[in-house]
């Protein structure tokens, strides 16, 4: 079973949220919520996490562990990722995350998370406009695109678009574990030589 683990705070955008949290339940992974404390936040248009009274309760950001996910999901709402990225335990996490090869996904805001983890230089991204500038400036090839996918590195420029941002989390995933589960068996495969 895959897992993945939501990142934000106050002020995040509802809708950013609600989709990635029950798209990934209904594909059947693991999700967990990550808030700076663990304390419940409430979204920018009045949406509470946890969400229902069968939500787990929120993870604090000292909680985070590269190898419990395989996924990260950077969430915006403006307000929410500029004060999850000041946070030194995000920041090492989610740079954990694209060293080990998991997946590092951010959606509009998002992505302010991924520039100040420094896991965008080099890489195609796509960026919401008010975020442009900085994802430039971190060292992206912006891509005017609704989503891009560079190796592990998803982005997503607006929220009417993650339909095709969670599409893309899944594929990506998949493509990811497919690559290790080859990798595993050629290492397994590869002949001994005796000696002689």
């Amino acid at each position: 079973m895959s897992s993945a683990v939501i990142l934000t705070g106050p002020g995040f955008q509802d809708h950013d949220v609600v989709y990635t949290y029950y798209r990934l339940l209904e594909e059947g992974w693991t999700v967990d919520v990550a808030t700076r404390d663990g304390e419940p936040v409430t979204g920018k248009y009045g949406v509470p996490l946890p969400m229902d009274k069968t939500a787990s309760p929120n993870i604090s950001f000292d909680d985070l562990d590269v190898a419990a996910y395989d996924a990260v999901i950077c969430t915006g709402g403006h307000e929410a990722p500029d004060r999850v990225r000041q946070d030194r335990r995000v920041r090492s996490f989610v740079a954990g995350m694209a060293e080990s090869g998991r997946v590092v996904a951010g959606l509009c805001h998002g992505p302010w998370i991924m520039v100040s983890a420094g896991v965008l230089r080099g890489r195609n991204a796509c960026a919401y406009i008010g975020l442009r500038d900085d994802v430039v400036n971190a060292g992206a090839h912006v891509i005017d695109s609704d989503v891009v996918v560079d190796g592990n590195i998803i982005t997503c420029s607006y929220y009417a678009y993650v339909g095709r941002f969670m599409r893309a989390v899944f594929e990506t995933t998949a493509a990811l574990a497919a690559q290790a589960v080859t990798a595993d068996a050629g290492t397994a495969a590869a002949p001994v030589l005796a000696a002689g």
